[in-house]
């Protein structure tokens, strides 16, 4: 389907750049959030293995102090391990309590096997010999864990020699064995609390944060409401209540808006007194009786012409700082005049129009894009004319189809230029859709003809984009 615009521009506008993270408030979320999943499960983390450390040295300490008070009762007497029936911890003397003692050789010792065991404590006796214990060199110890039929346990070791006559050597390893159940215990009921206090912590400075975050941003929340304000007519000016990152912002702002305003004033007086100026002239021309048909007609497109330029001098055009206007009061207006005008022959205007539509700008340019489109749409007609308009935050759609003969490929590139006009129009002047194209344009908007796939004739398209421009 062959296409052209006010500018001979494609139907693709570059696509928005906005993305979550462009967002002030997004930005400030994602770092809080990030602060507290991260830093405080790290956090967590390193406290929890600080306390399993923690729980292993106080471990080994025990276990070293039940070592030593074994090896303070141990004696040897002629290559003979002597030791008490009954030891002063009671534990070593109740069967499957968890804590135990052993006592092996570490080497071949006066015909002893080498890692045999010499002794036990009455609590072992119903367990079975670990198959791999640890024999230190002598005067060293070490600390690690063993399985003890099938279960996790903890055991401390530590190499002595005893000496005996004619300087025999007698080598002896203890070995101290707790099941690690309670330390286990101990280490999951920390990691328990730590976390639940985490988590009560993490819910407290996401408030926090959330709290800090809307304090944080409230001036930019006024700020933001006060730009409405302007762009909506209720205020002239920004309010100068700002923290001092925004005040000089708002003292440009104001400054420009000053401007802005004077420069319009100068212009709208300058054009006005430019229209005033010609009106006199062409009028005592116009006068004339001698004036051919041909000049007569001349001298109404040059006033149509100045009439509206003075109109657009004395719009908003061009600005953002609009109240805005409902599209559909506007368009049931000229849908009711044209009724009227357009009775013979019988024209159906159908209506689609999205109650919510704003155009952001002046009503009578909107009357006048409108007016002349549908104007248009109406003589070419053959009995229906479709109007449809739909809208987004940031986006305005019109579409104006016929019924009508439509216009060729070769007129599509060339009905926007001025005094050039579809034969399937029986009037008019041709500047009817220049202006059109003037007024959009000020709007930095985009008008486009294509074939109606709905009705057969010609399809006209507009499109704004509040707050940027269409870049086709």
């Amino acid at each position: 389907m062959n296409k052209s615009s006010s500018q001979a521009q494609s139907e693709t506008a570059t696509p928005s750049k906005n993305g979550l993270l462009n967002s002030l408030k997004a930005r400030l979320v994602v770092s809080a959030l990030l602060l507290i999943l991260v830093l405080l499960p790290l956090i967590g983390f390193t406290l929890n293995d600080a306390f399993k450390q923690q729980v292993k040295s106080a471990a080994k300490n025990e276990l070293s102090a039940y070592l030593y008070s074994v090896l303070a009762v141990t004696e040897v007497d002629n290559n003979r391990l002597l030791m008490p029936e009954l030891l002063v911890e009671n534990q070593f003397n109740v069967i499957q309590s968890g804590l135990y003692a052993l006592i092996s050789t570490p080497d071949k010792t006066q015909g002893i096997p080498a890692k045999h065991l010499l002794w036990q404590s009455n609590s072992f006796l119903a367990s079975e010999t670990p198959q791999h214990l640890p024999h230190p060199a002598t005067g060293q110890s070490e600390f690690g864990e063993i399985l003890l039929e099938g279960k996790p346990h903890i055991i401390y070791s530590f190499s002595a020699s005893f000496e005996q006559r004619q300087n025999q050597q007698f080598p002896i390893t203890i070995h101290i064995i707790k099941d690690q159940a309670d330390f286990q215990l101990q280490i999951d009921k920390f990691t328990r609390q730590l976390w639940t206090w985490l988590l009560i912590l993490m819910a407290l400075l996401g408030i926090v944060q959330l709290a800090w975050l809307l304090w944080t941003l409230k001036p930019l929340a006024k700020f933001k409401q006060e730009l409405n304000d302007v762009e909506q007519g209720r205020a002239m000016q920004l309010g100068a209540d700002y923290p001092t990152e925004l005040q000089a912002v708002a003292r440009q702002l104001n400054t420009l808006l000053n401007t802005e305003q004077n420069q319009r004033k100068r212009y709208r007086n300058a054009l006005s007194d430019l229209a005033h100026s010609l009106k006199t002239p062409l009028a005592v021309i116009q006068s004339q009786k001698d004036l051919s048909l041909g000049s007569f007609e001349q001298i109404s497109v040059i006033n149509k012409i100045i009439g509206h330029q003075l109109k657009r001098a004395q719009s908003a055009a061009g600005s953002s700082w609009h109240l805005g206007v409902k599209v559909s009061s506007v368009s049931e207006k000229l849908v009711r005049t044209l009724g009227k005008i357009y009775r013979v022959p019988e024209i159906e205007i159908t209506e689609s129009v999205d109650s919510e539509a704003i155009f952001k700008g002046d009503e009578s340019d909107l009357t006048e894009i409108l007016g002349n489109l549908l104007d248009n749409a109406c003589k070419a007609a053959k009995s229906k004319v479709l109007l449809s308009v739909t809208s987004s935050d940031i986006q305005l759609n019109i579409a104006i189809e016929d019924d009508g003969q439509g216009v060729s490929p070769e007129q599509q590139s060339q009905i926007f230029e001025r005094g050039i006009r579809a034969d399937s129009y029986s009037q008019g002047h041709g500047i009817g859709l220049a202006i059109v194209r003037d007024l959009i344009d000020s709007y930095n908007g985009k008008l486009s003809v294509s074939s109606s796939e709905k009705l057969g004739g010609a399809k006209f398209e507009i499109s704004f984009r509040w707050g940027q421009k269409n870049n086709d």
